[in-house]
């Protein structure tokens, strides 16, 4: 007679001949997840990325992405593709929010106030003035880049975020 292998207890199937489901994995532990440095709407309190991303979201999200890759991708390649697919498309939030996803995870960020692409579709300004706003807030220069923000000549670090209370 066969022996169940160890860890077979999550295939075993349940008294409604239904098999068991393993609870989902996230990849961040629930309570560790950090609110957003400023709220979604609050645009205005940052009235030069506000401007600027109004008038050329392109820019913002090139500095956004230039930063959140780690400068693997220069500022003016990402925002050209940006720039290219809302020029053609319109749907340059499709873009932009896988950048707003990786940067909640690297900064271990609640997924707030919706999905991220949800965010993205209804409020793409909104979305990319809150996500300038956490980088400049952790301490990135958004005009100099992600170079300009490594330790150097210019002397300015990127901080390290808190991750929280742990034991």
């Amino acid at each position: 007679m066969d022996r169940p292998k160890p860890g077979a207890a999550a295939l075993e199937m349940d008294s409604r001949s239904q098999p068991a489901r393993p609870p989902p994995v996230t990849g961040i532990p629930e309570g560790q997840q950090a609110a957003w440095s400023s709220g979604l709407c609050d645009c205005c309190s940052d009235p030069p990325g506000c401007f600027l991303t109004c008038c050329c979201p392109c820019i913002t999200f090139g500095r956004i992405a230039e930063i959140t890759d780690k400068g693997e991708t220069p500022c003016i390649w990402s925002g050209a593709i940006y720039g290219l697919l809302l020029w053609f498309t319109g749907c340059s939030c499709l873009y932009s929010c896988f950048y707003r996803s990786k940067l909640r995870k690297e900064h271990m960020l609640e997924e707030s106030p919706c999905n991220d692409c949800l965010v993205h579709w209804c409020c793409e300004p909104c979305a990319l003035c809150q996500e300038y706003r956490e980088l400049k807030h952790r301490g990135f220069d958004m005009a100099a880049g992600w170079q300009g923000s490594l330790p150097g000549p210019s002397g300015t670090v990127a901080p390290v975020a808190q991750r929280g209370m742990t034991r």
